[in-house]
């Protein structure tokens, strides 16, 4: 059976801040409210993707890579991750904010959860007029001030508050706490990991459960990373119709792409999958005379397999993924 370019059936989630956005600006179907996230690549136990067309139509990611291993995920991939796919990739709606939270490294996260870390990126594709995320500390902390401020709900005050707009990205490494503000839009890139502590959480009740969320401050306590940075929003610069870098970790590369004509791509080089989000306007991706299409806020995978792909738009944005 023939590998082609892949897109699979996302899963949206209910979440405390969660709005419409994803339905309003991304053009989701679902009848749900407060759906705060949109799962559109996952590997997740429980919250595996599954292919919504064609003659590979109804497999889920995880079957994918133990059917085609390397020739799916890149043989250096499969050789490092074996059957494990090792992003997760997301929209993310936040109509009030989010938790203050931070996430473990991969050698706490295999220890304590058996999974990997979540060092993670965000692309912000909308936000409201003063929207902001929160991003690390303004101020250098001991863990004795620090659990101080929790105590006297005075956290937020000590740490770094950033009004964002469209394309402002930020790369997020694990210990480094962070919230995505209320009136967010963005795309989350992320390793496979569903593992979060939550700080703090504004006192709120969950409407679903009439509880408080949990909080996770013993687990988070040894994980934060205290240092304050000049900067933490990514600097990027844009030449269209090529591939611009964003963000590359040892984790994940993101670059973007701005195309306005056609444009030919060889990954013969990438021995990964690669994964476009459009993130503004729309673009016709050409495969050995196939075409296939994806709009703003939708997800494609090409198969590591796939080496040349031409793409084609009058004005588009994508973040082209890759490992």
């Amino acid at each position: 059976m023939k590998l082609y370019p892949l897109k699979f059936t996302p899963i949206f989630k209910y979440r405390i801040w969660g709005g419409e956005k994803l339905k309003t600006e991304l053009n989701k179907k679902y009848t749900a409210e407060n759906i705060g996230e949109s799962w559109e690549i996952s590997d997740v136990s429980g919250d595996e993707t599954i292919v919504e067309e064609g003659s590979l139509q109804g497999k889920t990611l995880k079957e994918l890579t133990q059917q085609f291993k390397g020739d799916f995920v890149g043989h250096a991939v499969y050789e490092k991750f074996g059957e494990e796919f090792p992003l997760l990739i997301k929209f993310i709606d936040a109509k009030t904010p989010l938790s203050i939270q931070v996430h473990p490294s991969n050698e706490i996260a295999k220890k304590r959860h058996n999974s990997f870390g979540k060092n993670e990126m965000w692309y912000v594709m909308q936000a409201d007029t003063n929207a902001e995320l929160i991003v690390g500390f303004d101020e250098k902390l001991s863990t004795g001030s620090y659990k101080k401020h929790l105590e006297n709900n005075t956290i937020l005050d000590t740490m770094h508050h950033e009004n964002v707009k469209k394309g402002d990205t930020f790369y997020i490494p694990t210990g480094r706490v962070h919230a995505i503000g209320a009136g967010v839009l963005l795309a989350e890139i992320q390793q496979t990991s569903d593992v979060t502590y939550r700080i703090y959480d504004y006192d709120r009740v969950d409407a679903k459960t009439g509880e408080k969320r949990d909080l996770h401050n013993d687990l988070a306590i040894d994980v934060i990373d205290f240092e304050t940075h000049e900067n933490y929003k990514t600097a990027y610069q844009i030449e269209k119709n090529i591939s611009n870098e964003l963000v590359h970790s040892p984790y994940f590369k993101t670059n973007i792409l701005e195309i306005n004509t056609n444009v030919e791509k060889d990954y013969s080089n990438i021995d990964s999958f690669v994964i476009y989000m459009c993130v503004e306007g729309s673009v016709e991706i050409i495969v050995e005379n196939e075409s296939y299409k994806i709009n703003n806020g939708e997800t494609i995978l090409l198969p590591a397999a796939i080496n040349f792909v031409s793409l084609k738009s009058e004005n588009a944005k994508i973040l082209e993924v890759y490992y």
